[in-house]
């Protein structure tokens, strides 16, 4: 009887694994039926440049994705235009000189989306940055390819001309207190509006190594430190609290943060040029 019993038991759970593989394969084989999407990689991403009256080529990322792209053969052209929802104004802000994007086999179905940022008669500073809003209306070619529904939000940063790059004399207060670990600096630049000095807190470059300095940013005149990590290496947490200013006249900088650990510590940076 208890032989019995076993043999009963093993029946059952055989049938019940033998369903499941049955509804798992179901699961596979629809999934297999299903259409591939082309679009976007990104739902937002921020394009900066400076506001020269030139104009700047950025490059979006398109993708094709699904249950069958391994299996097709023929490239995919997406169509793409910017969405009513725009702030935008083509023309004005930007253009799409080709609005479409060839997707081929032989690059893994991978593309990019070339949008021109335009900045002739664009005053700065902007009061609230434009965006894009870019959507891909059509996707042809294969006939289980269509055009993705996500949209992609581009915010345009209009960035003021800014030259701060060189050499300076340096007073740094710590805390309201003088400090002369070092006199003067070299502020180099790493992108638009954003640059990098040689020294921070009251350490020498030489005495903390990792990358020396700290990041800031210019953006029309007005200075601000954003939150990193103290020379890219340590814990310490380097962050502007007020933002700093660029005197038009005399092209000195004042730069204004504070390094937080199990202390924390204000520093005020006055760099004037050296001719």
């Amino acid at each position: 009887m208890r032989k019995l019993k076993y043999i009963l038991l093993f029946i059952l759970s055989a049938t019940i694994f033998n369903s499941c593989l049955v509804d798992d394969t179901t699961m596979v084989d629809d999934y297999d039926q299903g259409n591939n999407v082309a679009g976007f990689e990104l739902t937002a991403t921020t394009i900066a440049a400076v506001a020269d009256g030139q104009e700047y080529k950025f490059y979006m990322k398109v993708k094709l994705i699904g249950p069958t792209v391994s299996k097709l053969d023929n490239d995919v052209t997406v169509t793409f235009d910017a969405d009513a929802s725009s702030t935008a104004v083509e023309g004005t802000h930007f253009r799409l000189d080709n609005p479409t994007v060839v997707l081929k086999k032989e690059n893994n179905y991978l593309g990019l989306l070339e949008v021109v940022m335009v900045t002739e008669d664009i005053e700065t500073p902007i009061a609230v940055a434009p965006k894009i809003v870019l959507k891909p209306i059509t996707a042809t070619g294969e006939s289980k390819v269509v055009a993705s529904g996500k949209m992609l939000t581009v915010t345009m940063n209009y960035a003021c001309p800014s030259f701060l790059e060189g050499s300076y004399n340096v007073t740094v207060t710590r805390d309201g207190n003088p400090m002369t670990k070092y006199t003067t600096i070299e502020i180099v630049k790493t992108g638009v509006g954003e640059y990098r000095t040689s020294e921070v807190g009251h350490w020498t470059a030489a005495t903390l190594g990792g990358t020396p300095g700290f990041t800031f940013y210019d953006v029309c005149g007005v200075i601000t430190v954003p939150r990193q990590n103290l020379v890219n290496l340590y814990s310490n947490i380097v962050q502007g609290f007020v933002e700093g200013n660029v005197d038009e006249v005399t092209g000195v900088i004042t730069i204004i943060y504070k390094i937080t650990s199990t202390w924390e510590s204000e520093y005020v940076m006055i760099c004037t040029p050296i001719p």
